[in-house]
């Protein structure tokens, strides 16, 4: 049986009971699987082979990395037909990758079967992708460790060479640093696996230190450096996961359940069960909202919320970053390990708190957490921006409430040239160099209810100090944007209504 449309959360839950005359052992895990196909259902090109693009805004395209994460989750499952269709894919993927020995993107994966050749003059990002190396080769790697008696003769082979070829052109790059954690963590498994399957020694010895070393930036101040982003933990508790479950050594498996339980741990202290929302600061997002948008750490918390409490959109309708629910698979198959302790917060607020964290590179993340509303500012001692130079992810001053009909509301400092931002109760205080904008997300809002010194927002009134020297508003949708012209100060006082 398929499931033809999406279902709500609820809904998916009995369908997955229905699918199979023994209960699911773990129905949410069921759900988020059965959840995640669907939504690849519609993009399936039975001509090609492949899944399209789910990306918005982009030219209509086969996508190499979620095909070959389908072809995990095709697996998984392993309905009628579905083994068929996952080795159908897992063939055109392995097709995909880039063979340029002696080029920087030798040994990584077209991101889609469209994408050209790269040639003399290509440009890391703009021209190919490097980190599909890891993102695809841990997807062989799983396939290698739980399916291996699902395989045809010679493709186990296959996959192991791909995975070769995939580490190889990372050495040769010489790009990664321990510090660019979300792949760095993909890279030490990656390594240390392939060292062990292929008899390359010297890979796990090297694959161990590096994963050392990246524990010990982590160890420096219980933090990594992509700090608070709902997307890219997700992908951080992936990498984790794969050194917990699959990791060579004990050592390895040791530093990878040390490391996810005190990243669930810290992520628990920014969350709001009421709001369903992470407070800011985010080094890195793509949304403002979890319940409207899928990020990679409301996949995860699918695993062990009920429906009504998952900060993820219904994926019956419009989400926004849609193409990450993909991503379900990964999640299911390594599973969740969230320390009770943490899990207090995942499921009920637990009460009005300050939270302060020190990162790396000398900055401060601060959230303040009450009953309807948050906020989280980013210390970064005015080193960094907001905005179009930090390629509109970094959001350095957040603030989120709950709106009258139950809704969210939010603001974020949209763009700066360089700030730094303070979260205390009921205050933000954003230091600033040049023009700020601010934008402010609440349905049905008015410009008349927004000025230079205070804003009427539904369920939430600001007060605004500042010495800007210029005031101009915006209309966007969902909102306005708000620039406060060569501002050096801008204090936010809220209050609820």
């Amino acid at each position: 049986m398929k499931l033809r449309r999406l279902l709500p959360w609820f809904g998916l839950l009995t369908a997955v009971h229905a699918l199979s005359a023994q209960p699911a052992p773990d129905p949410r895990a069921s759900a988020l699987l059965a959840a995640s196909l669907g939504f690849c259902e519609p993009l399936w090109d039975e001509r090609a082979g492949l899944l399209w693009s789910a990306m918005t805004g982009s030219a209509r395209r086969h996508d190499i990395r979620g095909s070959s994460t389908y072809a995990l989750g095709l697996m998984q499952r392993d309905q009628p037909g579905d083994r068929a269709r996952a080795l159908r894919v897992i063939d055109l993927v392995l097709g995909q990758q880039i063979r340029d020995p002696g080029q920087p993107w030798d040994g990584t994966f077209y991101r889609s079967a469209e994408e050209p050749q790269p040639g003399q003059f290509s440009e890391r990002w703009m021209n190919y992708d490097p980190n599909w190396r890891y993102f695809i080769g841990t997807d062989f790697a799983v396939l290698l460790l739980e399916y291996a008696d699902r395989l045809p003769p010679g493709l186990a082979a296959r996959l192991e060479d791909a995975i070769r070829r995939a580490i190889e052109g990372e050495l040769q790059e010489k790009r990664l640093v321990p510090s660019y954690t979300n792949i760095a963590l993909m890279h030490g498994f990656l390594m240390t696996f392939a060292g062990q399957r292929l008899g390359r020694p010297e890979w796990v010895r090297d694959g161990e230190a590096w994963c050392e070393a990246v524990h010990a930036g982590f160890s420096e101040h219980g933090s990594f450096e992509e700090y608070n982003s709902p997307t890219y933990y997700g992908v951080d508790f992936y990498g984790l996961a794969l050194w917990r479950k699959y990791g060579p050594t004990d050592r390895l498996r040791q530093l990878g359940a040390e490391m996810e339980a005190a990243l669930w741990i810290d992520t628990a202290r920014f969350y709001h069960a009421g709001l369903r929302n992470l407070a800011g600061p985010y080094d890195r997002a793509y949304g403002m909202d979890m319940r409207r948008y899928v990020s990679l750490t409301g996949v995860w918390l699918a695993l062990v919320l009920d429906p009504p409490q998952v900060p993820l959109p219904d994926p019956s309708g419009p989400m926004g970053h849609a193409h990450d629910f993909i991503f379900g698979p990964l999640a299911v198959i390594t599973g969740a390990r969230i320390p009770a302790e943490a899990l207090t917060h995942f499921r009920q607020f637990q009460g009005e708190r300050q939270v302060e964290r020190q990162l790396p590179g000398g900055r401060t993340a601060t959230a303040w957490l009450g009953r309807q509303v948050m906020l989280g500012g980013e210390i970064t001692g005015l080193s960094r921006a907001a905005g179009p130079a930090s390629r509109t992810i970094f959001h350095p001053a957040t603030i989120h409430w709950v709106m009258p009909d139950g809704d969210i509301g939010w603001v974020l400092l949209r763009e700066c040239p360089r700030v730094d931002a303070r979260a205390s109760e009921n205050l933000l205080v954003i230091r600033a160099i040049g023009d700020s904008t601010l934008q402010v997300s609440a349905p049905g809002l008015t410009a008349a209810e927004l000025g230079r010194d205070g804003w009427k927002l539904p369920g939430l009134t600001v007060t605004v100090e500042t010495d800007a020297l210029g005031f101009e508003i915006t209309p966007r949708e969902g909102g306005f944007d708000l620039k406060y012209r060569e501002a050096t100060k801008i204090v936010l006082r809220t209050a609820e209504k």
